[in-house]
């Protein structure tokens, strides 16, 4: 068995992405098991924090996706509590979450990102949906890219390629959250590069291509098996290559990422890559990107992991009496 003692992995949780999160914790678990990691999993329900104050473990690998697992608020019940875990800080977490927010701090490290509009429902419902969708096409152009600001898993994400999909796309959209991101579609090859830091600083691993049957790299192309191919290392020429993986790099340290991160981006006809987006709590299933990442560079799932919660259990913890800080 390893020496890093108990371990737990969180996962489920209560979002729309519940069952992502519970294949990525068992497909975690089974990895770390495999190394000769002890490990217990969890969900997040009323019985976790006497859990951890009762028997606390060594670290926390923390899965859960979309609202709540990735928004912040979990680490930061992890920090008050002075349990270490894998991953960024609640701070960081908040960032990269929102996406406007983190496209504004990324295209200010110099990473190129599609123009967006970022407006709330309200605005549609009291000043006139037409009126507001036809001036978005008049400053973006077609075709668009609607999304929720905040989630994952392409929930609500859809592609317009003409003003009269616009109304359900943003229906789709609200469904999922009030706020919508809108965004110029950037023709292009979809990739998404992994960095991770086991102690010896970021580092980017091979890019993965992403080729969808249906076209659209949605909820069923990323989580039904065979729905979309994946190429890693991705189909890119070593300076294009080199080019997405300094982006990934730049959004992980502008967002002060910690530990493991996942950076979307779409690679246009001159080699550029355009940051759409980056993830702190990437999924782990069978057909997610990372595990295809690790494997491309010859890294182990449960090895990267194991690394990832010794670092973890590690690090400082932070202070929880104000009176220090």
């Amino acid at each position: 068995m390893s020496d890093l003692g108990r371990v737990l992995v969180l996962a489920g949780g209560l979002s729309h992405e519940r069952d992502v999160s519970l294949r990525s914790g068992r497909r975690v678990s089974e990895a770390l098991r495999a190394v000769g990691v002890d490990v217990e999993e969890r969900d997040a329900d009323a019985g976790l924090i006497p859990a951890l104050q009762d028997d606390p473990p060594s670290a926390v690998f923390p899965l859960l996706h979309g609202v709540a697992g990735e928004d912040g608020a979990l680490r930061e019940v992890l920090d008050l509590l002075g349990v270490p875990y894998a991953g960024s800080t609640p701070v960081a977490c908040r960032s990269a979450f929102d996406k406007p927010v983190a496209k504004t701090i990324v295209a200010a490290a110099g990473v190129h990102t599609p123009p967006s509009v970022v407006l709330p429902h309200e605005i549609f419902r009291e000043l006139g949906a037409q009126t507001v969708l036809e001036r978005i096409v008049d400053r973006l152009g077609l075709p668009l890219v609607v999304k929720p600001t905040r989630g994952g898993s392409a929930l609500g994400c859809s592609v317009v390629r003409g003003i009269p999909e616009l109304p359900a796309a943003m229906v789709s959209c609200f469904a999922y959250g009030d706020v919508a991101l809108l965004e110029r579609h950037i023709a292009g090859t979809e990739v998404s590069v992994t960095v991770i830091d086991t102690g010896e600083g970021p580092r980017a691993l091979p890019a993965v291509e992403i080729v969808p049957d249906s076209g659209i790299y949605d909820y069923a192309a990323r989580y039904n098996a065979g729905a979309t191919e994946f190429v890693a290392p991705a189909r890119l020429t070593e300076e294009t290559a080199a080019a997405c993986a300094e982006a990934a790099l730049a959004a992980h340290r502008a967002l002060d990422l910690r530990d493991l991160s996942r950076t979307d981006l779409i690679v246009d006809s001159d080699g550029i890559p355009w940051f759409l987006e980056v993830n702190v709590a990437p999924g782990m299933t069978e057909t997610s990107l990372v595990p295809l990442a690790f494997e491309s560079a010859g890294l182990d799932l449960g090895v990267v992991c194991r690394e990832l919660l010794d670092s973890a259990a590690r690090r400082p913890r932070p202070a929880t009496d104000p009176a220090s800080s």
